[in-house]
């Protein structure tokens, strides 16, 4: 028997599929440094050769952060390293990596960046579909009490963690 016409799949069984994101790299310790008050999400313009590298997890984005300079943001004291199978045109592993962010965002970023203690910092690299994006993020610096106290609240997380799953068996 033929199915009848106008008949369709519901909108929830139909499960839409976006974009496949894999992380190349995190600046885990931004997260333990900084109070994260507003994250973005920004394209990165790249060469070649450091988009294969980046590819192969050769980022760092240890003591890196973002300036903004004349209207447009740059990525300043990330380190890819050199593809391997690169050849005398192979990019410089520190050199200042411009954002592709909207006019919008980064005016938002360049005023709420320049109140006192606040700081525009990346918190990872991922590869989204085959787009390199970087999130950043409008960071205040923590104090040394407030990072003791990150870390007492992180030690009670896993010892609540480790009672509950003692009391499961």
């Amino acid at each position: 028997m033929a199915k009848p016409l106008g008949h369709a799949k519901s909108k929830d069984a139909v499960k839409e599929k976006g974009p496949v994101v894999r992380e190349l790299a995190s600046n885990r310790k931004a997260r333990h440094d900084y109070h994260i008050l507003e994250t973005f999400e920004a394209g990165l313009k790249l060469t070649g050769t450091e988009v294969k590298a980046a590819r192969m997890g050769k980022v760092q984005l240890k003591d890196s952060f973002v300036e903004i300079r004349n209207g447009e943001a740059w990525l300043v004291g990330a380190h890819v390293s050199p593809y391997s199978h690169g050849n005398r045109e192979n990019h410089p592993p520190e050199r200042d990596r411009k954002l592709l962010l909207k006019k919008r965002q980064i005016d938002r970023l360049l005023g709420r960046s320049q109140i006192k203690g606040q700081t525009i910092i990346p918190l990872s690299v991922y590869l989204k579909g085959n787009w390199v994006k970087l999130e950043i993020a409008l960071a205040e610096g923590k104090k040394q009490y407030d990072k003791r106290e990150s870390i007492r609240e992180r030690e009670l997380d896993r010892e609540a963690a480790a009672a509950v799953k003692l009391a499961r068996r």
